[in-house]
């Protein structure tokens, strides 16, 4: 194994705060003591790999859009860098607010315990597994998604995920990102979004092939394709009950816009008409049918949020601290820096 792949590894080393975690989310999830706020009545988790000064306006308006609609509801993120005092302090405005939000440093081997991850984890320690070329932290954020939906059931998104309304009709679902323009079935699922009930067999069927088929050289197979797989599988067989139920959203429920049309979102109303009408139509179709809209970092980090556009018109609607007088300004600023 070479020296940098030894170094990235380095994440997966317990650390005090990490060794504390089950205690931590136990006394999380708990009744808080105060005459505000009782047990949570939504889960909800994001992961946080990459360094601290990475997380910027738009994940935290993306933590303010989940509140804006679920004010009751709770937030754990799972995430070494945002343990910390200055992570803390990020999310400042959400606790001086009263909604409960925490950073927590994952345990790797609670999380895993019991499933076949367990034994994969084991491997990649002893450099039996081999991380590939993609970053571990992506592949682990994959892996951490899955484990806390089984361990604790509810809802995961990611931090470039804008809510655009109440998400509490929703249960035991995952979200297609393309569909077949003729069948209108789905052709390919993506785990941005994920809805689980508490030891769904359908989450250990992907924790399963996580273990199994791990590949790290590869982008999306141990993420957006390996859901795809899974369900592809599953989708007819035992998974229809009332218990244990699937259900597949069409890409309007999560992503409005693929990846490479997701520029149309941000860009302000040109001088043609027809660009007007195509805005009012995809932000009058958003508004009625997304639950969230994912806004694929990876492609739009850099973009400006231009004044007019249909996501400036979204977040005005699902901001939480919009009384500021510089609440315009932020949203108009919004480029991920």
């Amino acid at each position: 194994m070479s020296r940098k792949k030894r170094i990235s590894l380095k994440i997966l080393r317990p650390g005090a705060r990490s060794k504390q975690f089950a205690q931590r989310a136990t006394e999380f999830f708990g009744p808080l003591i105060s005459k505000n706020n009782a047990s949570c009545n939504l889960t909800f988790f994001m992961t946080w790999i990459a360094p601290l000064e990475y997380f910027g306006k738009r994940e935290l308006f993306s933590i303010e859009s989940l509140f804006k609609w679920h004010r009751n509801a709770c937030l754990l993120i799972i995430s070494t860098t945002m343990d910390s005092l200055k992570g803390t302090e990020l999310l400042r405005p959400f606790l001086d607010n009263g909604f409960r939000v925490a950073a927590l440093s994952p345990d790797y081997e609670y999380l895993v315990k019991g499933t076949m991850a367990e034994t994969w984890l084991e491997q990649l320690r002893k450099g039996e597994v081999d991380p590939g070329e993609v970053s571990i932290g992506q592949n682990l954020s994959n892996l951490i998604r899955l484990l806390v939906l089984y361990k604790y059931g509810g809802i995961y998104m990611d931090t470039d995920v804008i809510v655009v309304k109440s998400l509490y009709s929703l249960r035991n679902c995952i979200g297609a990102q393309t569909v077949n323009g003729v069948t209108h079935n789905w052709t390919r699922l993506n785990n941005a979004v994920m809805i689980f009930d508490k030891k769904h067999p359908v989450v250990l069927e992907f924790i399963r092939e996580f273990a199994s088929t791990f590949d790290g050289n590869k982008w999306g197979h141990n993420g957006p394709y390996l859901v795809s797989r899974v369900v592809s599988r599953v989708i007819n067989s035992t998974y229809n009950d009332t218990n244990h139920r699937l259900v597949v959203l069409s890409p309007i429920a999560f992503y409005p816009l693929d990846w490479s049309r997701i520029e149309g979102l941000f860009r302000g109303p040109g001088s043609q008409s027809n660009e007007s009408q195509w805005m009012r139509e995809k932000l009058h179709w958003i508004q009625k049918e997304s639950f969230a809209v994912h806004l694929w970092n990876r492609e739009s980090r850099g973009m400006t949020v231009e004044k007019g556009s249909i996501i400036q018109r979204i977040m005005l609607n699902s901001c939480l601290f919009c009384n500021s007088s510089t609440a315009l300004k932020t949203i108009l600023t919004l480029d991920t820096s």
